[in-house]
């Protein structure tokens, strides 16, 4: 059916060990093996990428265009600051949904603004790990509108 892009941010690789009160005891593999999954059963090829490197990940958003139908996103950090990130996103106008695992709007003051939500098609936040696999079904309806267009 289509490709999709997952890119996690910044501290993202500490997943199991970071925080666990806020984020689990998942690990990042696990996670990926959850996306992996459902975008397998939804027929989409899914392709991972984790950076602590914001340039990187700018990089990365930009050799998307042309090969990935959507991008799921979870800018960690970034997301209060990165205009570089939200940039990228905006340019390559590949539909993204922005994925946290904590409800952000739920925590500290400075995390409950987003300089990238403004150019993601839509934003799932506070459902753990399960984010992710409810970005990889918005992803599949998203995929299936532009096909239909």
């Amino acid at each position: 059916m289509g490709k999709i892009l997952v890119i996690h941010g910044p501290n993202l690789n500490l997943l199991g060990k970071r925080e666990e009160a806020v984020y689990g005891t998942v690990t990042l593999d696990e996670i990926n093996g959850m996306i992996k999954d459902e975008a397998g059963n939804c027929g989409l090829d899914v392709e991972f990428y984790q950076s602590n490197y914001e340039g990187d990940i700018v990089d990365r958003i930009q050799t998307a265009a042309g090969r990935v139908d959507c991008i799921i996103i979870n800018p960690a950090a970034f997301t209060h600051y990165s205009i570089a990130v939200r940039d990228a996103l905006a340019a390559v106008k590949i539909p993204a949904v922005e994925v946290h695992l904590s409800n952000i709007h739920a925590r500290e003051e400075f995390r409950h603004t987003s300089v990238t939500a403004p150019v993601a098609v839509g934003q799932i936040a506070g459902f753990g790990p399960q984010s992710y696999v409810l970005a990889v079904r918005a992803a599949v309806e998203i995929i299936k509108a532009a096909i239909s267009e």
